[in-house]
């Protein structure tokens, strides 16, 4: 992908009124070098689009752009069907998939659909036998069986195409662990960068789980959604009191977001609008054209 194998992307939104706009800037995404675009998953709210069939759609409308779900509601998407799902995603665009993936959160709407409330540990533990399972029937092999807590499955063949990179929204420490001894990437919630409390308390869970299984804890990776404004001219602060980015000057922008590869690990960015919804046309081409390459350019040397 991107040098240094960081990712640069956006995120979208997914109602039916914005379809003609989110395929608009998914192509300029895609025409002008950006690596992902992310749709969220909420399949109780009526107005939005299914992010699966939306993914599907727009990634049948582009040819670099990689797409995942931002995340992936999970109780709604039982695991071995998520599986059939990503693996023809990723066959069907040469492998230009990314499988986000989240607990569950919002238990209430979730239970409103007819599906079984869990407990947050159960929720959690599901969660990580989802991954591992997701996996399993991925890549080939012999038929697999899986007798977990939450999934069981008797001699299901798997596709013959590779799963695709697993990214969790993880928040508490058993769902972090269960990212470190399993998944490939995390992402730290909305707004919360590499100089926010939660990254500083919660990459070291991440890390420990993933070497206590024998796994090298760089090669999880960490992928930024990030708000702010691009301004024309510098501002005097591009923090707020509270130490949350604002935004800035491109030339800010690019300082920041290289000092955040270089120094502190970023393995992405997903841009969102400063107010955490989906940048319009003009600021998508600005990130992409103007802030996006001089950081590549950055972090090449």
């Amino acid at each position: 992908m991107s040098a240094h194998n960081v990712v640069f992307g956006f995120g979208a939104h997914s109602g039916f009124d914005d379809i003609p706009e989110l395929l608009r800037m998914a192509q300029q995404a895609d025409r002008d070098g950006l690596d992902i675009f992310t749709l969220s998953d909420h399949p109780y709210i009526g107005g939005r689009v299914d992010a699966y069939a939306a993914l599907g759609f727009i990634l049948g409308r582009t040819q670099h752009i990689a797409g995942f779900a931002n995340v992936t509601n999970l109780p709604t998407r039982p695991a071995p069907m998520l599986a059939r799902t990503v693996t023809s995603l990723s066959a069907l665009s040469g492998g230009r998939i990314v499988l986000g993936m989240g607990a569950g959160g919002l238990w209430d709407r979730i239970a409103d659909m007819g599906v079984p409330r869990l407990t947050a540990g159960d929720a959690v533990d599901a969660f990580e036998e989802a991954i591992v399972l997701v996996k399993k029937l991925s890549g080939g092999g012999p038929p697999v069986t899986y007798q977990g807590n939450h999934y069981q499955v008797n001699r299901i063949e798997p596709a013959p195409v590779a799963a695709p990179p697993v990214w969790t929204g993880s928040v508490g420490p058993k769902s972090l662990a269960a990212t470190g001894r399993v998944a490939d990437g995390w992402i730290p919630g909305h707004a919360a960068d590499w100089l926010s409390g939660r990254y500083r308390a919660s990459r070291p869970i991440i890390d420990e789980a993933a070497a206590s299984v024998g796994r090298d804890p760089s090669e999880i990776r960490t992928i930024f959604n990030f708000p702010g404004r691009i301004t024309d001219r510098p501002l005097p602060a591009t923090r707020d009191g509270d130490g949350r980015w604002l935004g800035g000057s491109v030339g800010q922008w690019v300082e920041e977001l290289t000092g955040a590869v270089l120094e502190h690990g970023a393995s992405g960015f997903t841009l969102f609008s400063a107010d955490h919804g989906a940048p319009d046309l003009t600021v998508l081409a600005r990130w992409a054209q103007e802030i996006v390459p001089s950081v590549r350019e950055a972090i090449a040397k």
